[in-house]
């Protein structure tokens, strides 16, 4: 079931209620509806008609980086070098999660709050799982690696690049250079 387009001014009202939203995240302010809807100028009601809660709104904010994860993940299926696919596959999930302030969020949350959002997710850890036996049927991972293991992992290296790296580049070279010790210990042989 598709929903109807939303009329123009709602349309309008969702974007800065997401904009707004992904400026409080990036500054690393907890969402608040209430708060959303003083900065951005509309009754709380308005806000809450697009968003029942603070974890529905965050989700969206995610959805973009979750989306083009997905996406780069499919790519990577495509391609012939197992071990550059996966390397290449973790090392974009890395840059997003230091660069977009929702995702670690969002992606260490237990539950989710809306439907799309548990869809993405599940297709991000099925991509990397994919991924991960591709590499390890080619030989090229070590054998004891589990799919289980890199979402921790992942998460290991984000927050330990968003504690000690720094901001910006800075944060983001730091979070490669340690999925580059990572990689380097997972490789088989």
């Amino acid at each position: 079931m598709t929903t109807p387009p939303l009329r123009k001014d709602a349309a309008r009202n969702w974007e800065q209620i997401v904009a707004v939203a992904r400026d409080l995240v990036d500054e690393g302010v907890p969402l608040q509806l209430n708060d959303v809807a003083r900065r951005v100028g509309l009754g709380v009601g308005t806000v809450y008609r697009h968003f029942p809660s603070a974890e529905a709104l965050l989700e969206t904010v995610a959805t973009r980086s979750l989306e083009l994860l997905v996406a780069h993940g499919e790519q990577a299926l495509a391609d012939d070098d197992p071990w550059r696919a996966l390397a290449g596959f973790l090392a974009r999930t890395i840059e997003a999660q230091v660069t977009d302030a929702s995702l670690s969020t969002v992606t260490a949350a237990p539950t989710d709050a809306l439907t799309h959002t548990t869809e993405l997710k599940r297709s991000l850890w099925s991509l990397g799982g994919r991924l991960l036996d591709r590499a390890r049927d080619a030989g090229v991972v070590r054998g004891d690696l589990a799919s289980a293991d890199l979402v921790p992992l992942m998460c290991g290296i984000a927050y330990a690049a968003t504690v000690h790296g720094g901001v910006g580049a800075a944060r983001t070279d730091t979070a490669q250079r340690y999925l580059t010790a990572l990689l380097e210990g997972l490789r088989a042989g």
